[in-house]
C-alpha cells in the first residue's frame, strides 16, 4: 500500500501492525513488525482490529477500533495518481492536506487546521485548550458533576470564534449561534452556554453582565405505548434491553447508561447514580426485563458499556429502520426520553394527578419538574377495559375500584350501567 510521506497520525507509511494483512497481497514480516497505526482521534496506540472494509474492486482495508476513545477508522484505499498530480520528486501534491509528522504537527500555528487520514478535525488554539483544561480541573475541585457539559460548551464557543477572555465577544458569539441548517439556537441552549461561561468567569475572576435567556415552556408530545414497543421489537438485543429499562423505570437515559452489574440484584434494579435534579431509587423489574438483562454478556462493570453519543447514533438508525418497516413516520420523532414522558403521563392519569406520587416515582427533587406531567392523556377505544353493573352494590364496587361511568341503558326492563377505565398500568408497583 502506497501512502503519502509523513501523514499526520501514523509513525510510518504502513497502517498495519505485526499481523496485519495488506491490501491486495500478503504483508511483509519485516515491515509489519515495526508498523502500527495511531488513533487519529486521540493518538493512542491501544487499538483493536475491527474487521475489514471491502472495496468495489475486491480488495480490503483493515478497520481499527481505539481502546481509549472508542473511535473507529480505516485507511483510505489507494488511488491512482494522474500525471498532473506527480511532480519530479514523485510526491503527491495536494492543496487540501497538510503533510507533517507528529512532531511537526504539534508546532503548527494556532489557526492551522490539521487533517488526518480518517477525516478532518479542527483543533483548538493552544491557549484556549489550556484554559479549558484548567477549567475542567476547576470544575472537579468545586464538586461539579463528572458528566457536566460545560467544557464541551466552551469548546463549541471557541470553534465559533469566541475569545474566552473577552466577555463581550463571548456574549456576541452566543447571541449569533446557529444550528447546522442555519436556524438560530433555542434560548434554552443559549442559557446553558451562559451558565457554562459564568462558571469559567468565576474561575478567572472575570466580571461580566450575564445575558438573560429563559427556557420556553413546551408541551410534551406523548407517544403511544404501542409505538414505543415497536422500537423495542425492532432493536438489537442490547438496545432492546436498554429501551425496556427506560420503559419500566421511567429513568433518564444517562442514569441507565451509568448502571453497573452490582446495581442489579435478582429482579430489583437500583438507580445509584442519578442525574442532576433526580434522587436515587429502586425498581422491581418484570420477569421479561430480568431475563433480558441476565442474557447480556458481562464484559464490563457497566451493564451498557457505551457512550451517550453512540447510543444516540444507534437510536437514529433504529428509528429509520422501524419507520420504514412499519410504515409509521411517528417513530422518527421518538427519543430516549419519550419513555419517561409516557410513564410520567400515565402515572398522572392513573393517580388522578397526585403530584406527590408522581414526584416519588420519577424521583424529582423539585415538584416544579413534576407539574409538566399533569395533563390529560387521550385514550383510544382499544386502550380501555369495559364492564357493566346492574345492581347498586356492583355500582358501588366499581366506583371504589376507579371505574368511570360513561353510559347507561335499559334492556328488558333492567337498568344497565356501563363503566370503563384504561387498561392496567403496572408502573405504580415497580417502585420500592
Amino acid at each position: 500500500m502506497h501512502l503519502a510521506e509523513g501523514k499526520v497520525g501514523f509513525r510510518n507509511t504502513s497502517i498495519f501492525d505485526k499481523a496485519g494483512p495488506q491490501i491486495g497481497g500478503k504483508s511483509d514480516p519485516k515491515e509489519s513488525a515495526s508498523a502500527s497505526p495511531l488513533c487519529p482521534q486521540c493518538g493512542s496506540k491501544r487499538l483493536y482490529r475491527d474487521g475489514f472494509r471491502y472495496l468495489a474492486d475486491g480488495s480490503s482495508v483493515q478497520r481499527w477500533l481505539c481502546r481509549d476513545c472508542s473511535y473507529r477508522f480505516s485507511e483510505k484505499p489507494p488511488q491512482k495518481k494522474l500525471k498532473w498530480q506527480i511532480n519530479t520528486s514523485n510526491a503527491l501534491v495536494s492543496k487540501r492536506r497538510i503533510c507533517a509528522n507528529r512532531k511537526e504537527a504539534k508546532n503548527l500555528t494556532q489557526a492551522t487546521e490539521t487533517k488526518t487520514v480518517a477525516g478532518e478535525k479542527e483543533r483548538l488554539p493552544q491557549d484556549a485548550k489550556g484554559l479549558i483544561t484548567k477549567f475542567m480541573a476547576y470544575l472537579e475541585r468545586e464538586g461539579y458533576s463528572q458528566g457536566i457539559s460545560y467544557p464541551a460548551t466552551l469548546k463549541h464557543l471557541v470553534k465559533d470564534g469566541a475569545n474566552l477572555l473577552d466577555p463581550e465577544n463571548v456574549k456576541a458569539v452566543i447571541a449569533q449561534q446557529k444550528k447546522k441548517n442555519g436556524e438560530p439556537l433555542k434560548d434554552s441552549v443559549k442559557m446553558l452556554a451562559t451558565y457554562a461561561y459564568d462558571a469559567f468567569c468565576k474561575m478567572q475572576s472575570i466580571k461580566w453582565n450575564m445575558p438573560t435567556y429563559r427556557q420556553g415552556e413546551t408541551t410534551l408530545y406523548i407517544h403511544d405505548e404501542k409505538d414505543l414497543d415497536l422500537l423495542i421489537s425492532t432493536a438489537s438485543r442490547r438496545m432492546a434491553t436498554y429501551l425496556q429499562c427506560l420503559k419500566e423505570t421511567f429513568a433518564d437515559p444517562g442514569e441507565i447508561l451509568r448502571l453497573e452489574w452490582i446495581d442489579l440484584k435478582d429482579n430489583v434494579l437500583s438507580i445509584n447514580h442519578p442525574v442532576k435534579g433526580h434522587l436515587p431509587g429502586k425498581y422491581k423489574l418484570s420477569p421479561r426485563l430480568t431475563a433480558m438483562l441476565n442474557a447480556l454478556p458481562r464484559v464490563d462493570k457497566r451493564i451498557f458499556p457505551m457512550t451517550y453519543a453512540c447510543a444516540i447514533d444507534s437510536l437514529k438508525k433504529l428509528r429509520k429502520r422501524a419507520a420504514a418497516k412499519f410504515q409509521n413516520p411517528v417513530l422518527l420523532t421518538a427519543c430516549f426520553k419519550s419513555y419517561r414522558h409516557w410513564g410520567g403521563s400515565m402515572l398522572a392519569h392513573v393517580t388522578n394527578g397526585n403530584v406527590l406520587v408522581i414526584k416519588k416515582m420519577l424521583r424529582h427533587k423539585s415538584i416544579q419538574n413534576t407539574m409538566k406531567y399533569i395533563h390529560t392523556i387521550e385514550f383510544k377505544e382499544e386502550d380501555y377495559e369495559e364492564t357493566v353493573a346492574t345492581t347498586p352494590e356492583e355500582i358501588r364496587q366499581l366506583g371504589k375500584a376507579g371505574w368511570a361511568k360513561y353510559d347507561e341503558m335499559t334492556v328488558n326492563g333492567t337498568q344497565m350501567h356501563f363503566y370503563r377505565k384504561p387498561k392496567r398500568f403496572g408502573g405504580l408497583k415497580t417502585a420500592l
